[in-house]
């Protein structure tokens, strides 16, 4: 019998109604009500989602021993012929209810949170209406039954996250910081969209499950076209993939991704470090039977970009002194050890285990990376910096942030019980099978991502303790709260065993535990902790000796490998003054020129004749004379010829 999931609608349909509501009236309601019916609706659409969740994973979504897909809406919205037409409706599978209940969750916890954290902040309502645009965007994007309608609500995800980054719209910087993220991944999104339209011309279809068919011929005739070495269906999901490496903040689409941090904290939490960001690996894993499958070598590079983004990132994040950015370069080294572990998995049992560590990581991360920055936002909220260098002995004024931030960076350095050790491990067993290149940069990564994290926790509640203006003081209720249940998922998530639920075939398998792996990831992990309690529980000046020391790797990580100014340059240098230029020269010289030619021609030309129209009559009658006289003359001359 087949479960009924028509309800599921209703989660994105509620998030709808709430931004319209608050949005249009918010302005005549008191600034708690808005709040509160943005959090109502999210808190449903999180039960609505737990609900489809228990149906599906422990009830009978799974048949003969495969996970069934069910859509149980699929309206025609656009049709351009019969076999080519874009719908609007709702996809039940195991990613899809897994990132149902991310979101929802993620997002519950932001709206409780800020509550404390946007008290008294002018324009608290637009607030919550753009935190529900942002749910139903991102909520419409991973239920998506075919791609089109994913990249609708993938383009609404871009602008939701461009009014979250420029809430605070007076300030100069949250405003470059928004049109920064959202042109970034425009140029991205420009691919994805050029990809769809490959895919869709040789396919003549948008639907996924038709697209993953192993019986769709049209995608066999793409693997055998050719073009500069690679088929047309390689080069159609590598498109796709630009679109997805520019809203996961791969390497070189990164760039807007710290700048982002100018938004309020808690939009951080949920846009740059739970959800929107990881909705490029969820694109990969819509189509990774298409990229396993039929294209690998397109995969090879999803591994390839992951696996350097991954390094890129946590060298960077080692020197950050803002810790707001320390977060969001993590954030970009977490999501590439998921891009790596979708590019080195296979596709069955055993052999997919990327697949299924790379999900399982994405649903880690969520919560220990959305603590992290909600850890870090009561911070800022007690101290009003986020400069490491304006804290540091705060465990004895906030003790549920020290204790839950401490959980969090435990996490997501790998170190068991938590949630972080089990995904991670799984990512480096997948990598350990494939690619021994990936596996010991990734091993590497790891013991960075220790030391930077403990770096930045050993900075803010141990190092100096300070003489603080205004005696700092803990979160309130709303904000602990949020703290609080996410150090519990935190501590317990990682017990899931998530190869039950999440395979790339739909068909379930048993995972081992890797001792080889665990025991050398978490070596390396509380070596990484060992070496930045030596540094900075007890701040000496060894640190600045080591700086000192290589000043030009230093800079070179402070700087972000001069990746932004390379951005400027060429921007400036080549696009404006070789390109831009000559152009707006050409258009105002020789196109306007023209038409302003045309247009000095004309008016010449009607100064000229506009005599001809006096009003006087002589002057008509002695034309008239003169034309009559004239034209005799004329046929009498070639009378005679």
């Amino acid at each position: 019998m087949q479960i009924d999931f028509s309800y599921v609608i209703w989660i994105p349909a509620v998030l709808l109604v709430s931004f319209l509501v608050v949005g249009l009236f918010g302005n005549k309601l008191k600034p708690m009500l808005s709040g509160a019916i943005a959090t109502l609706a999210i808190l449903l659409g999180m039960v609505l989602s737990y609900t489809a969740a228990f149906q599906y994973f422990l009830g009978r979504g799974l048949v003969d021993g495969t996970y069934q897909t069910f859509i149980p809406q699929n309206w025609e919205w656009l049709s351009f012929y019969d076999t080519l037409v874009i719908k609007l409706g709702v996809m039940i599978d195991p990613i899809s209810i897994m990132m149902l209940v991310v979101v929802t969750t993620i997002s519950s916890m932001v709206h409780i949170y800020s509550f404390g954290y946007m008290k008294g902040e002018q324009g608290f309502e637009r607030f919550y209406a753009y935190l529900s645009l942002f749910s139903f965007s991102m909520i419409g994007l991973v239920i998506a039954t075919n791609i089109f309608q994913m990249y609708i609500f993938w383009e609404l995800v871009g602008v939701s996250s461009f009014l979250l980054i420029g809430f605070y719209y007076t300030k100069p910087s949250a405003v470059a910081a928004s049109k920064k993220a959202f042109i970034v991944t425009r140029f991205a999104d420009f691919g994805f969209l050029v990809g769809i339209l490959v895919l869709s011309y040789y396919t003549k279809t948008f639907d996924f499950q038709e697209l993953m068919s192993p019986d769709n011929a049209a995608i066999t005739n793409m693997t055998g076209i050719s073009f500069m070495g690679m088929s047309v269906l390689s080069w159609a999901l590598l498109l796709i993939f630009m679109g997805g490496a520019g809203k996961s903040a791969m390497f070189p689409l990164h760039i807007w991704l710290p700048d982002a941090m100018e938004g309020p904290t808690p939009v951080s939490a949920l846009i740059h470090a739970a959800t929107m960001v990881v909705a490029g690996v969820y694109l990969v894993a819509r189509l990774f039977g298409l990229y396993v499958l039929h294209a690998p070598d397109a995969l090879a590079v999803v591994a390839g970009v992951g696996a350097f983004t991954s390094l890129f990132a946590a060298l960077i994040a080692v020197t950050q002194t803002d810790i707001k950015r320390v977060l969001a370069f993590s954030t970009m080294s977490q999501i590439g050890y998921m891009m790596l572990a979708l590019g080195v998995s296979g596709y069955v049992g055993a052999e997919g285990l990327g697949f299924t560590a790379s999900m399982f990581h994405l649903f880690t991360h969520a919560m220990f990376k959305a603590l992290l920055f909600l850890g870090a936002g009561a911070v800022i909220h007690a101290v009003h910096s986020n400069e490491m260098g304006d804290m540091g002995g705060l465990r004895k004024y906030l003790p549920i942030t020290h204790i839950t931030f401490l959980i969090a960076a435990l996490a997501i350095s790998g170190i068991p019980p938590f949630a972080g050790f089990f995904s991670k491990d799984e990512i480096l067993a997948a990598a350990y099978e494939s690619n021994q290149l990936y596996f010991w940069t990734e091993w590497a990564v790891a013991g960075l991502t220790a030391f930077y994290m403990f770096r930045l926790y050993f900075n803010i509640f141990w190092g100096n303790k300070r003489e603080y203006e205004h005696k700092p003081h803990e979160a309130p209720f709303s904000m602990s709260f949020a703290l609080i249940f996410l150090a519990i998922m935190t501590s317990i998530v990682g017990f899931i065993p998530f190869s039950h639920y999440v395979a790339p075939s739909l068909i379930p398998f048993e995972t081992h535990f890797h001792w080889n792996i665990a025991i050398p990831s978490v070596a390396i992990g509380v070596f990484g902790i060992v070496v930045a309690a030596i540094l900075y529980i007890k701040p000496k000046s060894t640190a600045d000796k080591i700086a000192n020391a290589m000043p030009g790797l230093y800079k070179l990580s402070l700087r972000k490998f001069y990746i932004d100014e390379i951005y400027v340059w060429v921007t400036h240098s080549i696009i404006f003054n070789s390109i831009a230029r000559p152009i707006a020269w050409f258009d105002k010289k020789v196109v306007d020129g023209s038409m302003d030619g045309m247009a000095w021609v004309t008016n010449k030309v009607s100064d000229k004749t506009k005599g001809l129209q006096s009003g006087q009559l002589q002057q008509y009658a002695f034309v008239m004379i003169a034309g009559v006289v004239g034209l005799a003359l004329f046929i009498l001359y070639w009378s005679n010829r």
